[in-house]
């Protein structure tokens, strides 16, 4: 009689809650156009280059892909090369400092995702122009190259074409074979991880890839603070909740697993439906939100770098809402398969991260940790800030130096 009137009332409870996402719906998408109406960008210095150029074209209409390698004086010698992979909506022209670190024992390379940096046609045209002599250009519009972007396929292609290009360079440099580290920041971080999943069956090229060092890893949806957080977090943990569970049982009681079906079936199509109208044509221009100012507060501790990020118009300021419900969905359908991750990794996050909150770290580490011996975690207590490459000194030296560390620890631990 009990599970019957349970039963009777998932309805009830399944209406509710359509309720309330059409009234947080409606919220979010007040709030979003006061962020999106007014936004103009220029840029006014060529975009911010660093080691050799090597430009690979792609047959998938993707675009050019640039990539950027950087040796020590004796590069014959260097033990290993590294790839570094930046995070959303920045590009790796800003890693200038970190590939000259590394670039002090191996051989570093660097490129820019799709749809960011150079491997952006907006912001592509916008550098050519400047280095041609114009005096300023507007990359207002670089936002628009995310309109392909419901996922992170484009994304993964071009860490593919960039990592074996990577080591292609890297056997130019030196005996092919070479080993080969990988270091991912944020989003960079989920394109990588999900990609090495799916490279079961390259058993070489994965074999190259002696670790991974993960840097503050999206693998769990943002937390905003303050008060943003109170109007969006509902949203997105609902948002989350609903496509975790949509069509994918987990071994829950019968009567909450037909409530949690029954309000992912009502959320995930009418999410996907709002996000996906917010991003067409004639609504996209006032819908897609600007990075708030929350944002640039929590990547560092440091005042310096905080005003490079608020003066580099080569970052992309806004994000179509389609994009960001793609990368939702990518999260979710990565922690589904991430006890399959099996690369040694070195895994580093802040314990009060906003952007990619400690969670999904920590969920990650729980299914995977007992995989290698040298997997290894450096958690940052009582610390927000999600940019750990570009924390002020003397953290971010150490941090590098402990990631050098164990990058010479996996090559000696295999000699």
């Amino acid at each position: 009689m009990q599970l019957s009137n349970r039963l009777e009332r998932q309805p009830i409870q399944a209406v509710c809650w359509f309720g309330r996402v059409m009234i947080l719906t409606g919220m979010v998408l007040f709030l979003v156009p006061l962020s999106g109406c007014v936004h103009q960008k220029f840029v006014n210095e060529p975009y911010p280059r660093w080691g050799k150029e090597v430009r690979i074209d792609s047959s998938d209409g993707d675009g050019p892909t640039i990539l950027r390698t950087l040796s020590p004086p004796d590069s014959a010698k260097a033990p290993a090369c590294v790839l570094l992979v930046h995070g959303m909506n920045e590009h790796i022209g800003r890693y200038g400092e970190v590939a000259r670190y590394f670039a002090q024992q191996f051989m570093v390379a660097g490129f820019d995702h799709y749809a960011h940096g150079l491997s952006n046609p907006v912001l592509r045209q916008a550098d050519l122009a400047l280095v041609s002599g114009a005096s300023r250009q507007e990359v207002s519009d670089a936002y628009l190259a995310q309109t392909t972007l419901k996922d992170l396929k484009p994304l993964r292609r071009n860490l593919g074409r960039a990592l074996r290009e990577t080591i292609t360079q890297c056997d130019k440099e030196s005996e092919p074979g070479r080993p080969l580290f990988i270091v991912a920041h944020s989003l960079g971080a989920l394109v990588t991880a999900s990609y090495l999943i799916q490279l079961h069956d390259e058993v070489d090229l994965v074999r190259r890839v002696r670790g991974v060092i993960f840097l503050a890893p999206a693998f769990a949806v943002s937390e905003p603070p303050g008060w943003r957080g109170w109007v969006a977090n509902p949203l997105i943990k609902l948002s989350f909740h609903a496509e975790t569970h949509f069509l994918r049982p987990q071994d829950e009681p019968l009567p909450l697993l037909i409530f949690n079906q029954a309000l992912a079936l009502v959320t995930v199509p009418l999410l996907d439906g709002l996000f996906e109208m917010a991003s067409w044509l004639g609504l996209r221009s006032f819908l897609s939100p600007a990075s708030p100012d929350w944002v640039q507060d929590y990547l560092t501790d440091s005042e310096e770098e905080k005003a490079r990020l608020r003066a580099d118009g080569w970052i992309v300021r806004r994000t179509l809402l389609r994009f960001v419900k793609g990368i939702e969905a990518e999260i979710v359908h990565f922690r589904r398969h991430m006890a399959q991750f099996t690369i040694p990794y070195y895994l580093v996050y802040s314990e009060h991260d906003p952007i990619t909150p400690a969670w999904g770290s920590k969920d990650f580490a729980h299914a995977t940790l007992q995989h290698q011996p040298d997997n290894e975690i450096l958690m940052f207590p009582n610390f927000d800030y999600h940019q750990h490459l570009f924390l002020k000194e003397p953290a971010r030296t150490a941090l590098m130096r402990n990631i050098l560390q164990w990058m010479e620890h996996r090559l000696n631990a295999s000699e």
